[in-house]
């Protein structure tokens, strides 16, 4: 869709690009931009939600619009520091302070028109998202997780992602790192996953670790949490989650788990449609959405 089309922007947050200069109509790409969604009468709740590592808010439209339409929250979608851009560079200067700060003001212009915030996100989102409902007191709802990357998934009990951690922490990260141009058929998101990214969610990996380690049964995470999670997920460890979930309130945590039958990937979790290019299928869409979010509202 061209930028002259003015359904191509619906929804677009534009005093974002006031407090984040990095980003602007002009630089950010057209199915890219950060979202609002505020009711005209004012919302008692309201949910902040953050996309993955390479994508943008678009893969979190279809749960912010469940959100706005069926449970009557105000909603956020937050673009992350160094996505979205027509001319990414590589991601060279991301940087994990940015995506706090990203996440942060979201959280602000929420709590300024509703009394209950919540937070959640895909992935990376999802792990800035449990960090935020750790660390900050203006988030006093829920914390919903999708696919969230608390553990990078890899080998027999989890080695070989614990190893990814630790590399994606240190230098040499760098040289496995490619020239190759972010931009490619996918609209929503950069055509692969930048070692300058994958080094920003390791450290931040490590610090929600030390979070969590914070919380046992007998002092348990206070925030009640649902969890979305494929049992195929090849990125993301779903074991993160079950940490989370025993140092929990037992009924205040409700993970929801897509069977493996499903071979539903990472990202496709928070997908009601597939994403197209042309005839092609780029990235399948959670054939199980709806239960997922009948769940989400039983859960409510």
């Amino acid at each position: 869709m061209s930028s002259n089309d003015p359904k191509a922007r619906e929804h677009e947050w534009l005093s974002y690009y006031d407090r984040f200069s990095y980003f602007s109509p002009g630089k950010v790409r057209d199915g890219c931009y950060p979202r609002i969604k505020e009711h005209s009468v004012p919302a008692k709740k309201a949910i902040v939600l953050v996309h993955g590592l390479s994508d943008s808010p678009y893969f979190m439209t279809a749960i912010g619009d469940f959100f706005f339409n069926n449970l009557g929250y105000n909603v956020y979608m937050p673009l992350l520091h160094c996505h979205g851009l027509k001319e990414p560079k590589g991601m060279e200067e991301v940087d994990l302070e940015e995506w706090k700060a990203n996440l942060v003001f979201a959280i602000k212009t929420a709590a300024a028109k509703a009394g209950e915030i919540s937070v959640g996100g895909l992935s990376t989102g999802g792990t800035l998202g449990f960090y935020m409902a750790t660390i900050n007191p203006m988030v006093n709802g829920g914390l919903y997780l999708f696919s969230a990357a608390l553990d990078l998934a890899g080998g027999r009990f989890g080695l070989l992602g614990e190893l990814k951690e630790r590399l994606l922490r240190t230098f040499l990260a760098v040289l496995f790192d490619s020239n190759k141009s972010l931009i490619g058929d996918n609209p929503y998101r950069y055509s692969r996953v930048d070692m300058d990214g994958a080094e920003a969610l390791a450290r931040l990996i490590k610090k929600t670790d030390c979070l969590v380690d914070v919380f046992s049964e007998k002092v348990p995470f206070p925030k009640k949490t649902f969890a979305a999670h494929s049992e195929c997920d090849t990125t993301a460890e779903i074991s993160g989650i079950e940490k989370l979930q025993k140092i929990s309130v037992p009924e205040q945590f409700n993970l929801f788990r897509i069977p493996e039958q499903y071979k539903v990937a990472h990202a496709s979790v928070v997908l009601k449609e597939p994403v197209m290019s042309g005839d092609e299928i780029l990235e399948k869409q959670n054939p199980l959405f709806q239960e997922m979010m009948d769940a989400i509202a039983a859960f409510q």
